[in-house]
């Protein structure tokens, strides 16, 4: 059985102690392969440390934040777009509308979004969305933006059953975390009837540990935890739900 990480930021700091037995403990649980998303300029380097030291194993993205987009965005974007004409990413992420924090430059995210989807298509990769307390604002300017060319992911998806029709129909995959395990989520509800073919599965390590760890630090091999309560929501195995949304993550990101 394969499982993809397909949203993972192995490379943050909480894992400089053990990253080898994080990685390995990501194989024994069948998760061979992890996608990693950049944070900003900041993190590049780091990722890439990772990327390097696992490079069968661990693929880059490369975007920024919404949560670091700040005065200094044009320097950001030159950053980005320098990046991405290496040829060496898998994506364009992770990018965004994020207003649970900080809504002092809303303006700037969105600005910062529809280029970097722009680019996107530009490059034909695929784009990883973070949405907080912005779905609203990400249907506005994907719209505004999809012309056809614009496939990605909406990771970490904490929405209702309208949002997550509405990402399909916007022709985004669903990325699912340890959120569809919380109790109270009401996440099984809502991706009920989201085509299988449409998920991801992902953890956002270090974040969002899935039940029974909740509140720990999240890591890799927490993905065979979504994937066994995707399987109970869908009334599959867990060996179909590793197929299917394996093949997803090949096919969306070329990999």
């Amino acid at each position: 059985m394969q499982l993809i990480d397909s949203h993972t930021h192995i490379y943050s700091n909480q894992f400089d102690d053990d990253l080898a037995e994080v990685m390995e403990r990501a194989a024994q649980n069948g998760v061979q392969r992890l996608l990693l998303p950049n944070i900003d300029s900041n993190s590049t380097k780091r990722m890439w440390d990772v990327v390097n030291a696992y490079p069968e194993r661990c693929f880059p993205m490369m975007g920024i934040h919404p949560c670091s987009v700040n005065e200094s965005i044009a320097d950001e974007l030159k950053h980005i777009e320098t990046e991405l004409s290496t040829g060496k990413y898998i994506a364009v992420g992770e990018i965004g509308i994020d207003l649970y924090w900080d809504k002092t430059f809303i303006k700037e995210q969105i600005t910062a979004f529809e280029q970097q989807m722009e680019w996107a298509k530009e490059l034909n990769l695929p784009i990883a969305i973070h949405c907080r307390d912005s779905f609203d604002e990400i249907f506005a300017s994907v719209e505004k933006v999809q012309d056809g060319r614009l496939r990605g992911v909406l990771h970490c998806f904490t929405g209702n059953e309208t949002q997550a029709k509405k990402c399909i129909d916007l022709g985004l995959h669903i990325g699912l975390g340890g959120v569809l395990t919380f109790k109270n989520s009401g996440l099984a509800e809502a991706i009920k009837n989201v085509p299988i073919e449409k998920i991801l599965l992902e953890t956002d390590s270090p974040y969002l540990a899935p039940t029974p760890h909740r509140g720990k630090r999240n890591e890799s091999a927490y993905t065979r935890l979504v994937a066994e309560k995707l399987a109970e929501v869908k009334e599959t195995s867990l060996e179909e739900i590793a197929r299917i949304t394996t093949a997803n993550a090949e096919r969306l990101f070329n990999l």
